[in-house]
């Protein structure tokens, strides 16, 4: 075998990546020496890029296709360096393989929580997180800004700058925005665009897009959110006497069920005090006297509600009439249309009776007083 038989067979002369890790963005194409025949294949995949650097210099970038790596298709390598035509020599060169894909469900979340001040409860800590996803929208920058020298980069290795970024611009966006906390929830979707447009400006100076950018949630601290449960308990029951009886019953209980922690009896009997003192204030609310546990008196009983106006029907010669009011049967018993013996109904009532014989008619039926005595 000659020496020109021994270069030409000795050099890979396809160029391509496949990638299964799902998480790699860029990939060096690796070779001894770096040496890439002059004439070789390169394929690029759909979802990825090919960077060519020639001695430490970016040279062309490759969108996907099949590429015979020569002079009349590398126009800014020709500048680079003069081909030797009488031999196929080897050229030493590097070939980064970007992909270019979404990398999706990539998580984020503030670390620490966010102080701002809110319109509804002053200042305010909040805690959130989300999701988003991530591609190269240009190669060269990336590879220059990012990647390096670096022979295999993978999504760990950015993404860590990028919740950093999403953190910062979320906290301005929300302090900026002046969205109630309660209010934030029904907001997420018009925040999330916010929130991503000002990202995108600072990623694409790394050859970065944020395609889609999501809040899963936006949470306030523990002692607020109990003490948002207890006011929304309050706003249920709507008395403050009856959200301390509650309360009150539910220590009782807690108390009945925690013998121990300073004995039974002592359990039973703070449970026993408590139950009479909410029995008491209860007692001294309905009966309308004395006063709350802290002096001040308790809110007068409400009046009883008006009776009841019933609608009575009258039967005359086998016929139903009515109905009619108390103040229509009282005028019919003054000008005699209805008597003692006529028979009435009203709803509630068991069956016809005499309406001399229904307490609330009987006294329409008044006696007559005695004619007038004599002129003297």
């Amino acid at each position: 075998m000659g020496i020109l038989d021994f270069l030409t067979g000795e050099f890979i002369d396809v160029i391509h990546w496949t990638d299964d890790t799902r998480d790699t963005m860029v990939w060096r194409f690796e070779r001894e020496g770096h040496a890439i025949k002059y004439g070789a294949k390169l394929t690029v995949r759909e979802g990825q890029a090919a960077v060519f650097i020639h001695e430490g210099q970016l040279a062309d970038v490759f969108t996907p296709g099949l590429y015979m790596l020569e002079t009349n298709n590398m126009p800014i390598l020709t500048t680079l360096n003069h081909w030797d035509h009488m031999f196929q020599s080897p050229f030493k060169s590097e070939i980064y393989f970007v992909n270019t894909t979404r990398f999706n469900d990539l998580k984020w979340g503030t670390k620490n929580p966010i102080m701002l001040r809110d319109p509804e409860f002053g200042p305010l800590r909040l805690r959130a997180f989300g999701t988003y996803s991530t591609r190269v929208s240009d190669p060269a920058k990336f590879l220059t800004e990012i990647v390096g020298t670096d022979g295999e980069f993978t999504m760990d290795e950015i993404s860590y700058q990028i919740r950093n970024i999403i953190v910062q611009e979320f906290s301005r966006v929300i302090a900026q925005s002046g969205i109630p906390a309660l209010d934030m929830a029904a907001n997420t979707g018009d925040l999330g665009k916010l929130i991503a447009s000002s990202i995108s400006p600072i990623v694409a100076e790394y050859g970065l897009t944020i395609p889609e950018f999501y809040i899963e949630n936006i949470s306030l601290p523990p002692a607020v959110e109990e003490a948002l449960d207890k006011r929304s308990s309050m706003g249920m029951l709507g008395d403050l006497g009856k959200y301390t009886q509650f309360s009150a019953a539910e220590a009782m209980t807690a108390a009945a069920n925690n013998p121990s922690g300073g004995g039974s009896g002592m359990g039973a009997g703070l449970g026993a005090g408590m139950g009479m003192a909410m029995a008491t204030q209860m007692a001294n609310q309905m009966q309308g006297g004395g006063q709350g546990p802290w002096g001040a008196s308790p809110a007068a009983a409400p009046p009883p509600p008006p009776p009841v106006e019933h609608i009575w029907h009258i039967a005359e010669n086998g016929q139903t009439k009515g109905p009619f009011s108390k103040a229509a049967m009282g005028q019919m018993a003054s000008d005699g249309s209805l008597t003692r013996e006529t028979h009435v109904w009203t709803a509630g009532q068991d069956g016809w009776k005499k309406a001399g014989e229904v307490i609330e008619l009987a006294q329409l039926f008044t006696i007559l007083p005695p004619p007038p005595p004599p002129p003297s």
